[in-house]
């Protein structure tokens, strides 16, 4: 790849999310919320990233024509789009925005581990967790290093090249 490649694939565009790149997990996350946040409704695109997706609900139509002329509540249903208000409608659009920059900023090989996850906040968790790990994985590897560190020693017979390499 050429070196301008590599720097567009590192900056990312206007068109495109910026790339991951999995020597450099936390600038990427720095960049793909800049990215979102200067999208149109890029308040709400952070929101279904880290709050997870708009929750439709449920409805009870009015139904009038009762006796003596009283409102009555109908069936209890699932909303749709339609029910859904202005305000609310841009939060379901940027539900699907989001899941779709996440995608198209993961490479493949993460891809394919993610990719039955339908909504931009299990991708973020899950390819944070690939890619860092849980707490207790770092504590864990940081608890490893320690004890390599207080272990380290030339072994007896080991020449002294052999001991720095």
């Amino acid at each position: 790849m050429s070196r301008m490649q590599e720097d567009i694939q590192y900056a990312g565009s206007d068109t495109r999310p910026p790339m991951l790149d999995r020597t450099d997990f936390e600038s990427w996350q720095q960049r793909i919320r800049l990215y979102c946040l200067g999208k149109d409704n890029g308040e709400n695109i952070m929101k279904s990233i880290k709050e997870g997706p708009f929750q439709m609900g449920t409805v009870s139509d009015v139904i009038t024509g009762g006796t003596e002329g009283a409102v009555q509540q109908g069936p209890v249903r699932a909303r749709v789009l339609n029910d859904l208000s202005a305000e609310e409608k841009e939060r379901y659009k940027a539900d699907i925005r989001a899941t779709n920059i996440l995608l198209q900023g993961i490479p493949k090989d993460i891809y394919s581990l993610i990719n039955h996850y339908t909504d931009a906040k299990d991708i973020w968790e899950n390819v944070k967790m690939i890619l860092e790990g849980s707490e207790l994985t770092k504590d864990d590897r940081e608890s490893q290093l320690y004890d390599e560190f207080e272990h380290f020693r030339q072994i007896k017979g080991e020449t002294i090249q052999g001991y720095y390499v």
